[in-house]
């Protein structure tokens, strides 16, 4: 059976992404917090969409090694929108807290599944954020394009998940990620860090929407 790109029948991702006391500013580590478990849920949704489209993501190594390229370039989207939002010190905040915080999301998970390294290897704390470090270099070199990641950004976020993946999938892989996944995954993840972002007060639903009754 061979590939063919899939958006057809998409499970949909309901998101929380406002805050239950709006109208206060937070912390940027609290929205950095907030952001990492949306960024984290995104990712996933990202990997089963992946598998629905009969990509071959088994558990184990490869279901690992894929959620850490997603979660750094999704990290690198959110500093480039930061960027732009943020003074310096509070986008560095922001982003060295939200880099950790989804390190130990990843880590809870992945210790979980797969047991904790022995002592001669890093954590898988440690094992992110070097590779987010090292990938960094890299996606440096690339930008934003009417707000979203260019299409060399993109694309070498592909080429590292094109060579994740079984031989049957690799010829199909990249146009699934650039074309369907990844900018379903960027609205959701835009849309998320606007709620988190937000220090409007949540609109109050009407007494009329609360009664259903006859």
């Amino acid at each position: 059976m061979t590939n063919t790109l899939v958006a057809g029948e998409r499970t949909k991702l309901r998101i929380k992404s406002t805050w239950f006391r709006a109208g206060s500013p937070k912390s940027p580590q609290q929205n950095a917090s907030a952001m990492a478990f949306i960024t984290w849920r995104v990712s996933q949704h990202m990997l089963k969409q992946m598998r629905s489209a009969h990509f071959d993501i088994e558990v184990g190594q490869q279901y690992f090694a894929f959620t850490r390229e997603v979660l750094v370039f999704m990290s690198q989207v959110i500093d480039r929108w930061a960027f732009e939002r943020m003074s310096p010190d509070e986008r560095m905040a922001f982003v060295s807290s939200l880099v950790r915080r989804v390190a130990e999301i990843l880590e809870e998970n992945e210790d979980r599944l797969m047991g904790p390294p022995d002592s001669a290897h890093a954590s898988h704390f440690d094992q992110f954020i070097d590779q987010f470090n090292a990938l960094s270099i890299h996606y440096a070199d690339f930008g934003l394009a009417n707000g979203m990641p260019d299409f060399a950004f993109v694309r070498y976020l592909g080429h590292r998940i094109e060579s994740l993946m079984p031989q049957k999938d690799q010829r199909w892989v990249i146009d699934q990620i650039m074309a369907i996944e990844i900018p379903e995954a960027l609205e959701m993840l835009q849309r998320g860090m606007q709620g988190v972002l937000s220090t409007e007060p949540r609109p109050q639903r009407s007494s009329r929407a609360l009664h259903t009754g006859d």
